[in-house]
């Protein structure tokens, strides 16, 4: 089957009531976590994971990738009208929007955000379809030695980019891949680190590990904050761009696209990385960069597409070879483990409906969303006047329902509980727990390919020098390591990721 019959088959899953239903929950939920500051994709998606467990796998799925892009989307909203970004990639939106909404063009802005999005990530899906089956064929020539050399080369990556200490993030890759070897070893049948707890025979929990880092934890921190809302004074006007705005979007919507596709793949890359990328790249290269600082539309359109397309191809390392991306990506596979699918190579012939419908229904949300935020953006500004003291209680009250559920189990919302107070340390001394979650989720995979290799290999560790596809991985991994262990490269990633 070619891949127009592929997409033919893909939309046929996509279109079935269950699918589309949950496609439009999705898009809903994350265009209003996308609007509620301190809430991301990630907290979001962690707290929904025990939904998933009574649905169908592509419907799950489906359902968590329209959350991830529908916060890309919903974000843009209130950075542009209110200067107050509900989502980490929004942050550069609220630069340029904020001073547009100032000076009148709101709706035009809103307009580009939107329609600039929609373009990103229907070209991004575009080459999710068309690279997915290509990077398909090259993993499954990989041998157990390549796929622990790729593991280990994202796990360096996703270190290296992300946010303050390198040192710090490789000690949270560290600990996430210590956690992931907790329970039962599959070989030998002996436990480990279990502490002669029973319950973590099976091993910690992944529902609670992500409920508790990243939902809990950060509703504690938003507690600590003061409330600070916004009145919408100005006026969101016409949604129509002039001739002239047209001229100027347009070539920073492409360069945004081009860019948020091709970062959006990498590990630790992702919608931030590609929002803040672009910015910087539009304040160099653009028409208007003169207007920089006083609203000029290509600082919303390149930004806005970026993040979009990311948050579409960083699902190709994902689908291809089963290696999460970005914190997000983590939990997808979280989600997939759990539903007893592995992700890999083998997916798209063991799960042709999973891998091909939730590319199509990739096409469906982004036009869901259209429909969703130009018309009703005077709802999602009204959603930000729900009091937190009302909606905190609420969320606390569904993860420890959602927790217990997963195995009824007291246990797992304790787990939560622990995982939730570590989370809120973290923060405080300034520890990303994104690179933990990835190590979580790649640590025990990186085991099983280690003892293959070695297995096969007669124990000759120069097995992973040996072969050149292990060798190259393990090359651009200790450069990219050794890069930003540098002085000079380390401050230009600090003040890029400052903004």
């Amino acid at each position: 089957m070619d891949i127009i019959g592929n997409l033919a088959f893909g939309f046929g899953v996509a279109l079935s009531f269950e699918n589309l239903l949950f496609a439009l929950i999705g898009a809903l939920i994350g265009t209003a976590i996308g609007v509620l500051p301190g809430i991301g994709p990630v907290a979001t998606i962690s707290l929904l994971l025990p939904i998933t467990f009574g649905q169908p796998a592509t419907t799950a799925i489906i359902m968590l990738a329209g959350i991830y892009y529908g916060a890309q989307y919903g974000g843009s909203t209130t950075s542009i009208l209110l200067n107050l970004p509900g989502e980490i990639s929004s942050v550069v939106t609220t630069l340029e929007g904020y001073k547009m909404a100032r000076n009148g063009r709101a709706g035009a802005a809103l307009a580009i955000s939107a329609l600039g999005s929609f373009f990103a990530g229907s070209v991004a899906t575009l080459v999710v379809a068309g690279s997915g089956p290509l990077l398909t064929q090259v993993a499954l020539s990989f041998g157990p030695a390549d796929y622990f050399s790729l593991m280990l080369l994202g796990l360096i990556i996703s270190a290296v980019l992300a946010q303050g200490s390198v040192v710090k993030a490789i000690a949270m890759v560290g600990l996430g891949v210590a956690l992931g070897l907790v329970g039962t070893d599959v070989q030998t049948g002996q436990q480990r680190f279990t502490f002669g707890i029973p319950e973590l025979s099976d091993g910690v929990s992944f529902v609670a590990l992500a409920m508790g880092l990243f939902g809990i934890a950060e509703i504690i921190l938003n507690l600590e904050r003061p409330e600070a809302r916004s009145v919408l004074k100005t006026k969101v006007g016409s949604l129509w761009l002039t001739r002239e705005e047209w001229k100027r979007a347009t070539p920073s919507v492409l360069r945004g696209t081009a860019l948020g596709s091709v970062l959006g793949i990498l590990p630790g890359g992702g919608a931030s990385l590609s929002a803040f990328g672009a910015y910087m790249l539009e304040r160099k290269v653009s028409k208007g960069r003169h207007l920089f600082g006083t609203g000029a539309i290509e600082g919303v359109a390149g930004p806005e597409a970026a993040n979009n397309a990311a948050a579409q191809t960083s699902f190709i390392p994902l689908l291809t070879l089963g290696i999460p991306s970005n914190a997000v990506m983590a939990l997808m596979v979280g989600a997939l483990i759990i539903q007893g699918i592995q992700p890999g190579p083998r997916m798209v012939e063991a799960q042709p409906d999973l891998f091909w419908g939730l590319i199509a229904s990739m096409w469906i949300g982004n036009a869901m969303l259209l429909v969703i935020n130009l018309p009703m953006i005077g709802m999602w500004v009204k959603l930000l006047q729900v009091p937190y003291k009302f909606l905190y209680p609420a969320i606390l009250v569904f993860c420890a329902i959602g927790s217990y559920s997963t195995n009824n189990n007291v246990f797992d919302v304790y787990s939560t509980a622990i995982f939730a107070v570590v989370g809120y340390m973290f923060s405080k001394l300034k520890l990303e727990p994104a690179p933990l979650l990835i190590g979580f989720v790649l640590g025990p995979m990186m085991e099983e390919h280690l003892r293959r290799a070695m297995l096969l290999s007669r124990g000759d560790p120069m097995v992973f020098l040996e072969r050149p596809i292990s060798a190259t991985m393990l090359a651009i991994g200790a450069i990219a390591l050794a890069a930003m262990l540098m002085p000079n490269l380390r401050k230009g990633k600090e003040a890029a990721m400052a903004g």
